[in-house]
């Protein structure tokens, strides 16, 4: 799906301003992430964003009540990137062990374009979609440091 992308962007289908991967192998109690860097360039988020938001999807139910009520507010501040309790619980039922998912800040894209091109190529995937407005992606560029 990474290559795909990469060739996607190149052919000016996708604009990538930034991208994380989540991994979560069979038998292991929490998944692993990874920026992807090599797929984004000027304009990419900190590493706290994609940290935070991984944070309130994955591990809150892991964690105490003080860090639990702690990440519950910095969830309700994500409200105002358009990244809701909803959105939240959605990911958090379809990321599952022995799953993986790609998180994409991205613009200019056609999602039906994007699920021909992903078909043609024999990549299976089911796309969520959460959109922003021009308000609320400035406030998290300005939040959390895009260069």
């Amino acid at each position: 799906m990474v290559k795909a992308l990469g060739d996607l962007q190149r052919q000016k289908l996708i604009t990538l301003q930034d991208a994380a991967i989540v991994s979560w192998p069979e038998g292991k109690k929490k998944p692993k992430t990874n920026q992807l860097a090599n797929l984004t360039g000027a304009g990419a988020m900190s590493g706290a964003f994609w940290g935070l938001l991984f944070g309130l999807i994955f591990f809150v139910p892991l964690l105490g009540m003080a860090i639990g009520a702690a990440m519950g507010a910095l969830g309700g501040a994500m409200t105002d990137f358009g990244i809701n309790d909803d959105f939240i619980k959605k990911i958090r039922d379809e990321v599952t062990e022995g799953t993986s998912a790609l998180f994409l800040l991205s613009s200019g894209a056609v999602p039906d374009r994007l699920a021909e091109e992903m078909k043609a190529r024999n990549i299976s995937f089911k796309l969520v979609a959460s959109n922003l407005s021009q308000e609320q992606e400035e406030r998290l560029r300005e939040t959390f440091g895009a260069e």
